[in-house]
């Protein structure tokens, strides 16, 4: 029995249960012949299923404390890991040079030195005998800004076949050395395959062999001083400058020396022509056939000699009826002596000669081409501009004028357009019957946001997809009842037109489709006419239709008297 409730809890005071008999601690576990096994050892312990839980999930720490960690490796700093480490680059970088006329360029080759230890870079040109160029540490030893946000460059950049920029200058990377290549690969970076440095064009021509000057066998100067001495070939020609201002034809007699490959040009002076008694045109000397000499060559003080002209001007050149460019000028070869003639039988065995007659081979007034249209300001003007030095006004149809006075064709439009706010725009369309002109004016409504008043000034206007120089401008005949008409990258819908817009249309049905006129006459409410069918009695501004045919025939007789008017049984 157990004293609880009356008795206090000090020694003396518990009594023990004395039918219990043993005092062994339970266990669970025990070994057997090195093997566990599972046994019951005293009473079982009573457990719940929550305690069994977290007896098997429990997992018991340390009895003193933490795990003593092991003790971290020995530090090595940068500068003692990688000391004397150096990765190598081969590189070169092309310079312009314009002193030179032999040069366009040089090739410079450098090393680039990359120091692992603080991420350094210096760039060194080996120094090069007697070359005339600053040369050495290009640039100093320090780490090297790659981009405006401070990052610098790293040797994970840095590979064959690359081209980096170091203070504005492209350096190409063509090689590296043996120690460089395995310590990136060692890094997992796999270099490219090495490149050839290019030559630098200066020093290769001095290493090329000089040129050796050997006489021809076949070549006598002094034979053929004897022989051809006083033997000269003529052609009759023609100038032809009219592609030139004021330019035009000119007679000339062409020489060619065969004693030394001359030849001249003589201009043939007439009575009373108006120029300068000075016959020669180009002076006497050998001519290439082609003058396109580098830019560099020093042409102020130096001739062309053979050294820069591959081929100059033989008899073989010249053939009657062609045109000969010589000295940027154009000759056409119309005649020759008979010296001339014998000398081509006997050298080229040509037997034919035709003569060019010069008075109707080339005319002497050239009709040059209209430049086509630049866009700045109207047709008519940049027209008069071509036509004369001082452009002049464009002349206007007088007669078109007087005709149509103050008559205007009125249209009523909408815009089609995606935004909804210009779906309610009213728009009138004015078409001036006398330059062809159209003016636009927009209703203004209350409330609509828009500003209504002039739309368009008064302009002719050109139908979508015409040329530049023959443009296509509208008519009357365009403007029919839901007809889209685009002025100016607007597009409108013809929705109305006036009472005086069909009375016109109706007077003059042989101008204008029927298609046109139907639309209108539906939209007034009035029946379609059908085609052949006579146009209906109708009334302009109070004139009868009559009245308005013959007052139209009149002035259209007296613009064109061979224009006679239909008239419509």
């Amino acid at each position: 029995m157990s004293s609880s409730g009356n008795l206090p809890f000090l020694p003396g005071n518990s009594f023990g249960n004395p039918t219990v008999k043993s005092y062994h601690k339970s266990h669970t576990l025990d070994h057997y012949g090195g093997y566990m096994k599972q046994l019951t050892i005293g009473p079982a312990p009573n457990l719940s299923d929550k305690e069994l839980d977290e007896l098997a999930n429990y997992r018991p720490s340390l009895t003193y404390g933490q795990k003593v960690q092991s003790p971290p490796e020995e530090f090595t700093p940068a500068h003692v890991a990688f000391d004397k480490e150096v990765l190598y680059f081969n590189a070169y970088f092309k310079q312009t040079v314009n002193e030179s006329p032999k040069e366009f360029y040089c090739v410079r080759q450098v090393k680039i030195y990359y120091y692992l230890e603080d991420d350094t870079i210096a760039v060194h040109e080996p120094v090069v005998e007697n070359s005339g160029i600053p040369q050495g540490k290009l640039i100093k030893r320090q780490r090297l800004p790659k981009n405006d946000l401070g990052d610098t460059w790293h040797w994970k950049d840095l590979n064959i076949g690359i081209e980096v920029n170091f203070y504005g200058k492209n350096f190409m990377i063509y090689d590296c050395n043996k120690w460089t290549q395995e310590y990136m690969a060692s890094q997992g970076i796999i270099l490219n395959a090495p490149q050839k440095c290019p030559t630098d064009p200066y020093t290769q021509s001095r290493a090329s062999p000089h040129r050796s000057y050997k006489t021809p066998s076949d070549f006598d100067k002094l034979k053929q001083f004897i022989e051809l001495d006083r033997a000269v070939l003529r052609f009759y020609c023609l100038y032809d400058d009219s592609d030139n201002m004021y330019g035009e034809v000119r007679p000339c007699i062409m020489h060619y020396y065969l004693v030394n490959d001359e030849m001249e040009v003589r201009e043939v002076h007439t009575a009373n022509d108006g120029r300068d008694p000075f016959p020669v045109l180009i002076g006497r000397g050998k001519i290439p056939v082609d003058r396109n000499v580098p830019s560099s060559f020093p042409a102020i003080a130096m001739e062309i000699s053979e050294h820069e002209v591959k081929d100059w001007f033989r008899p073989c050149h010249f053939k009657l009826g062609e045109t000969v460019f010589i000295m940027g000028r154009k000759f056409l070869l119309c005649d020759c002596d008979e010296y001339t003639k014998s000398y081509y039988r006997l050298k080229f065995n040509v037997t034919d000669f035709p003569k060019v007659d010069p008075h109707t081979s080339l005319s002497l007034a050239k009709e040059k081409p209209i430049p086509p249209y630049n866009g700045f300001g109207s047709l008519e003007d940049s027209l008069q501009s071509c036509l004369s030095l001082v452009p002049q006004p464009p002349k206007k149809d007088f007669i078109k004028m007087l005709a149509n006075h103050n008559q205007v064709l009125r249209y009523e439009a909408i815009m089609e357009s995606v935004r909804a706010e210009d779906k309610l725009r009213r728009f009138i369309i004015s078409y001036r019957l006398a330059d062809d002109m159209i003016t636009v004016f927009e209703k203004q409504q209350r409330n609509s946001g828009m500003i209504g008043g002039k739309f368009l000034e008064r302009t002719c206007v050109t139908k979508p997809g015409s040329s530049i120089d023959n443009p296509s401008f509208y008519s009357p005949a365009d403007f029919s009842i839901d007809a889209k008409i685009e002025i100016f990258k607007h597009r409108f819908v013809i929705t109305d037109a006036d009472e005086y817009v069909l009375t016109y249309l109706e007077t003059f049905p042989e101008l204008y489709p029927l298609s046109t006129i139907n639309s209108i006459r539906v939209k007034h409410g009035k029946a379609p006419l059908k085609a052949g069918e006579g146009r209906p009695e109708s009334a302009a501004n109070g004139v009868s239709q009559d009245v308005i045919k013959s007052e139209y025939t009149r002035r259209m007789t007296q613009n064109d008297p061979e224009h006679k008017w239909k008239v419509d049984n």
